[in-house]
């Protein structure tokens, strides 16, 4: 562990730097990320990192063959060669430490309806020690403190003393494609730090997420005579009900898991968008729900697939309608798997002695309900993949923001386990 002298080292760094890191980050926000449109920023960043001495390699979702990975997940409504990846990597001559990935997305959710924000979503406005904006939290100010953490040592006149890859990913949000992309295009490393806003916990395991979309069919007649078609609308929703009550069974053999067993319904289901209809006055032909439903680490994706796919055709045979007019499943998006970081990891314990430096307490452990990139480093590629960020709040939520003085203190216990894990020599 850095002692005493050269932690101190580091905490004048970040704390000369924080400034400018503050102003990276709102960089960052200011611009709109959501998925494909993530190439201006990514533009930006690796200009950021090439400035910095890193070698830096730009290339796109099409430039790898994600095809030929059993966990890729099929791309929604997005050209994969508009998802540009960045990796920017420090070289070590000699290493004599241990290689390290640190990655954050830059893509981030829709910000809906404006005027329901407190701030306008990409201004990175800043109000007493927070900074609100879509992907402050989620996870820009992440992206931030990797970077800076880096900084921290250069500014300190040191180096790590082992490669160290920083990469800024796209599809996070929707596929998980981008951090795939970059394992496809060769980056390793003996750890990989994702430093999502875990608020200075460790990820100890996540669920996995599918999405999917049921389409549904009508018979379209004039409302005076509903009686007399159908409404598809109706029948989706008779749909989502189905899953609904699916989802609830799937949450009580959770309750036997041996990670999940203490979590209230970690099995998320959510209709998250409903199109269907062309008149008001005409019972709908046609009605589309794009859902997502959470796994459990170490459900088999296949397997829970099918049940969906099950659920949705028993609930139809229950329907005088669609028992002839069957809807269909389409899977889209996310096809990912639950994970779990077994304790007992060197990387994590490098990990939660920085944390012990910087915080003064020990690094707690969190459960969580949602999907992150670790799984691709530790169940595919046997990297220990580390969930571990500053504090935020408001994820895909009306006025997201990130507590800037967490991210400063997080921001020098990366530094502190960069120094740890991939030990430091004098910069240049």
């Amino acid at each position: 562990m850095p002692d005493a002298a050269l932690l101190a080292r580091l905490a004048a760094a970040v704390d000369a730097n924080f400034e400018k890191e503050t102003g990276f980050l709102a960089d960052l926000v200011r611009f709109p990320s959501t998925r494909g449109n993530e190439a201006p920023l990514q533009d930006w960043m690796a200009r950021q990192l090439a400035t910095r001495g890193y070698a830096v390699d730009r290339f796109t979702l099409a430039d790898v063959p994600l095809a030929s990975h059993p966990k890729a997940s099929p791309m929604v409504e997005a050209d994969p060669a508009r998802s540009v990846q960045v990796v920017a990597t420090h070289r070590a001559d000699k290493p004599t430490g241990r290689s390290l990935i640190l990655q954050g997305h830059i893509d981030v959710v829709p910000e809906g309806p404006t005027e329901m924000w407190t701030y306008p979503p990409y201004s990175a406005t800043i109000k007493d020690g927070w900074m609100y904006g879509r992907g402050a939290h989620d996870m820009k100010s992440g992206v931030a403190a990797m970077v800076f953490a880096m900084d921290a040592l250069k500014s300190a006149g040191l180096e790590p003393a082992a490669d160290v890859h920083l990469q800024t990913v796209t599809e996070e949000e929707s596929t998980g494609n981008g951090a795939l992309a970059t394992l496809l295009r060769g980056y390793r490393a003996e750890a990989a730090l994702v430093p999502e806003p875990t608020g200075g916990t460790i990820t100890r395991a996540h669920t996995g997420t599918l999405w999917f979309r049921i389409k549904v069919r009508g018979i379209p007649v004039h409302v005076a005579v509903a009686q007399s078609g159908s409404n598809a609308i109706l029948s989706a929703y008779h749909l989502i009900q189905a899953l609904q009550a699916h989802t609830a069974t799937l949450n009580e053999a959770a309750r036997h898991h041996e990670w999940y067993n203490g979590i209230e319904s970690p099995l998320k289901f959510n209709p998250g968008i409903i199109r269907g209809g062309d008149w008001a006055s005409s019972t709908p032909a046609w009605c589309e729900v794009d859902c997502r439903i959470g796994l459990l680490p170490g459900a088999d994706v296949a397997e829970v697939q099918r049940g969906v796919e099950r659920c949705v055709a028993e609930a139809a045979r229950g329907d005088n309608f669609l028992v002839n007019n069957p809807p269909s499943v389409e899977w889209h998006g996310f096809l990912a798997d639950g994970y779990v970081l077994v304790p007992g990891t060197e990387a994590e314990a490098v990990l939660a002695r920085a944390h012990a430096q910087v915080f003064g307490a020990e690094m707690p452990a969190r459960i969580t309900t949602a999907v992150n990139d670790t799984r691709f480093y530790g169940l595919y590629f046997g990297i220990p993949g580390l969930c571990y960020g500053p504090k935020g709040e408001g994820a895909h939520a009306f006025d997201e923001r990130t507590d800037l003085d967490h991210l400063k203190q997080t921001t020098l216990a990366i530094a502190a386990f960069i120094a740890d894990w991939c030990g430091t020599r004098p910069a240049g």
